[in-house]
């Protein structure tokens, strides 16, 4: 399974972005797709998650703010921020969990300014 994410960047405070992730080389709809963010030094943490029945896990911290979305037929999850904050800076990575493997992206920047 290869993960292609797109959508970081550079946006000020009280703002906006929109992460996609598409999926490609599996046969059936993916299990459990995310997103998870790093910063320099720090573990890789959970944002958000959604299973293939949409069921959605989001971290304490984007609760509200932040919404994930998938499409099953596409193999593709959406992460949609809104009222970004500083905090939200870091590398963002793609995940999906498939036949018992996990996968990753190529991290996505977003810098949020203050």
């Amino acid at each position: 399974v290869q993960l292609q994410a797109s959508g970081g960047g550079l946006v000020q405070a009280g703002g906006s972005l929109k992460l996609s992730c598409a999926a490609s080389g599996s046969d059936f709809s993916i299990n459990i797709m995310g997103w998870y963010r790093q910063v320099p030094e720090k573990q890789r943490e959970r944002v958000a998650t959604i299973n293939r029945y949409r069921s959605v896990n989001y971290s304490d911290s984007v609760k509200g703010r932040f919404t994930i979305s998938r499409d099953n037929d596409k193999n593709t999850v959406y992460l949609q921020m809104n009222s970004l904050k500083p905090e939200d800076t870091g590398t963002y990575f793609c995940y999906a969990a498939w036949r018992g493997r996990d996968y990753w992206g190529k991290g996505t920047q977003v810098t949020v300014s203050s």
